[in-house]
């Protein structure tokens, strides 16, 4: 019997898929559309105009931004939309939602614009740990997109994985 230590993961043909390789760097922030609105309930029309084009929209340059009311104000859709359209051309991506709606947003893009090609008919595993914060919908989308693809398909780290799929 050989003393040798062979690492048969190392020599697998396993795929690993970390979806941290994703993650797309550029500051997060929240904007919050009560701050234009008289005591953050009422739209005035007139006044809301004012103060959008009169904004400094500069200060979001080259963030990803999601756009949310933080009160109950009932608003009508073009107000969401008036302040997209002065955030557009300086942002990089606007959501309507939480930080959490737009991390996911960033994730499907990502994902979509994925070669699955190398994937294709192969063991992968979906690494399970990562540094960032990624939500967890990002692993759902990314699993509809591995699975028609992949010979099977595992969660965690390869030497302790939880198979999901295997043709």
């Amino acid at each position: 019997m050989s003393d040798e230590i062979v690492n048969r993961v190392a020599n697998s043909v396993l795929i690993t898929f970390d979806l941290e390789d994703l993650y797309v760097p550029g500051d997060r922030v929240k904007v919050d559309l009560s701050q234009w609105l008289d005591h953050g309930f009422v739209l005035r029309e007139k006044e809301f105009r004012t103060a959008i084009t009169s904004f400094d929209w500069s200060i979001y340059k080259d963030c990803y931004v999601a756009l949310f009311c933080s009160t109950d104000a009932i608003l009508p859709a073009w107000a969401s939309l008036l302040i997209t359209a002065q955030l557009n051309p300086v942002t990089k991506q606007i959501v309507w939602g939480s930080l959490q709606d737009l991390e996911h947003q960033i994730f499907v893009k990502a994902i979509d614009e994925l070669d699955l090609s190398s994937f294709e008919s192969k063991p992968v595993i979906v690494k399970g740990c990562s540094e960032k914060q990624i939500p967890e919908s990002a692993f759902v989308y990314l699993i509809q997109k591995l699975q028609p693809v992949v010979k099977s398909l595992f969660y965690g780290e390869a030497c302790s994985s939880v198979p999901l799929f295997k043709k």
